[in-house]
């Protein structure tokens, strides 16, 4: 690395520490787990929330949506396999925003409101694509 492309003595440190890697990751993965989790504890209201979504078989959704997060959770935390948890998280929030959010349908101030929600999470996939990145290439360095 070049000296120009340095950080500073304290911030490279912060970066080297092996768990800045680790807390990264479970800031972008908690809402993930722990919608998940809630959903788990209150599994009448996660049905009822699939239900309004009103792609039929809300039951099914909401078991989909739980394995999902927790499944893509776990495996993004694990680091080894925190590429393939990446995928599944990113692409779980697309079809999501994409059900939830479609700002192109609404009018008025509703439809400015879930157009930032569609690009908020437009970002979420776009953190966890850079984490995919980095991980791969972290593991691909070591081995």
């Amino acid at each position: 690395m070049s000296r120009a492309a340095q950080p500073p003595a304290p911030i490279e440190a912060v970066l080297a520490w092996p768990a800045t890697g680790l807390a990264a990751r479970l800031a972008l993965a908690s809402p993930f787990a722990i919608s998940g989790v809630l959903k788990l504890a209150d599994w009448h209201g996660a049905v009822v929330e699939a239900g309004a979504l009103g792609l039929g078989n809300p039951a099914l959704i909401a078991g989909a949506t739980v394995a999902t997060q927790l499944l893509g959770s776990l495996l993004f935390l694990s680091r080894r396999l925190a590429w393939l948890g990446a995928g599944v998280l990113a692409v779980f929030t697309a079809v999501a925003t994409l059900i939830a959010h479609a700002f192109w349908q609404a009018q008025g101030a509703e439809r400015a409101h879930q157009m930032a929600t569609f690009f908020e999470h437009v970002a979420i996939i776009g953190g966890f694509a850079a984490a995919a990145v980095l991980v791969y290439q972290l593991e691909r360095s070591r081995s």
